[in-house]
């Protein structure tokens, strides 16, 4: 799978994925410069986080055989400039789940991927090339 980002225009970019099967636009707000015709890149990370934390525990659920019904997951992000310093995931379950489901919904949310690459489990490596003419 690959992800490429191209400029749009200032700090706004296009970004492919997976070869064009989806797309977002992607910017800083305008009072770090940017245009803000897309939510920043580390607000995307936090979106990330609240869809894999959902989707974890409804194939999780599903694979039980439960029912899980209406769940919400809300992430707030803290800031130390414009570099997310924490995460606070709060995870809304409905009120029909025993605290035994609950509490097996909670730990494999910390089991998602994404919360697992903000875990610090994933390697990341950055290189360049020169784009040639």
């Amino acid at each position: 799978m690959r992800v490429v980002a191209r400029r749009r225009s200032g700090f706004a970019h296009d970004i492919d994925i997976e070869d064009g099967e989806h797309r977002l636009l992607t910017d800083e707000p305008v009072e770090a410069g940017g245009e803000g015709a897309g939510p920043a890149p580390t607000r995307l990370v936090a979106a990330g986080l609240a869809g894999c934390v959902a989707i974890t525990m409804e194939m999780y659920a599903e694979r039980k055989g439960w029912e899980l019904g209406e769940v919400e997951v809300t992430v707030d992000v803290e800031y130390e400039r414009h570099t997310p310093r924490s995460f606070s995931t709060s995870i809304h379950l409905p009120a029909e789940l025993s605290e035994e489901q609950c509490e097996a919904l909670l730990k494999i949310a910390g089991r998602c991927p994404v919360h697992r690459v903000l875990a610090h489990e994933t390697d990341v490596d950055i290189s360049y090339r020169v784009k040639e003419g």
